[in-house]
């Protein structure tokens, strides 16, 4: 695994709109090694492809709440199917704009379809 520069702004790259992939093959899985490489490193709980200067629809997370013990979340062409109206506040922060940090309203539940690490379709249900 390598730990790949992430942009930071301002950078261009960054505004670009990522492209879906059409499958999960080894490449891909490389990729998203390397995200989680440099996640951990930077250190962060999530980085999307862009931040790395790659324009293709990946997450990766691990928003373990135990330091010792990694779980992390691929999510390949993630598209949000439903949200609960329902709003939290969190502060954030995004290691594509260093030392910031935010409280934002999300909503406190939603449903996502993504593709797994191993290009698998997948539903998360997720509430806070």
């Amino acid at each position: 695994m390598t730990v790949k520069i992430i942009l930071t702004e301002p950078n261009k790259i960054l505004r670009q709109i990522s492209r879906p992939l059409e499958k999960v093959g080894d490449e891909e899985r490389r990729l998203m090694d390397d995200m989680l490489e440099t996640m951990y490193a930077a250190p962060g709980i999530g980085l999307a492809a862009i931040q790395i200067g790659i324009p293709k629809r990946i997450i990766v997370m691990d928003i373990s709440r135990d330091e010792n013990k990694a779980e992390p979340r691929y999510f390949v062409n993630p598209v949000i199917k439903s949200r609960n109206s329902e709003k939290v506040k969190y502060e954030e922060g995004c290691l594509s704009v260093p030392n910031q940090f935010a409280e934002i309203e999300r909503p406190n539940s939603c449903e996502v379809e993504y593709l797994d690490y191993r290009g698998k379709k997948k539903i998360l249900k997720e509430k806070e």
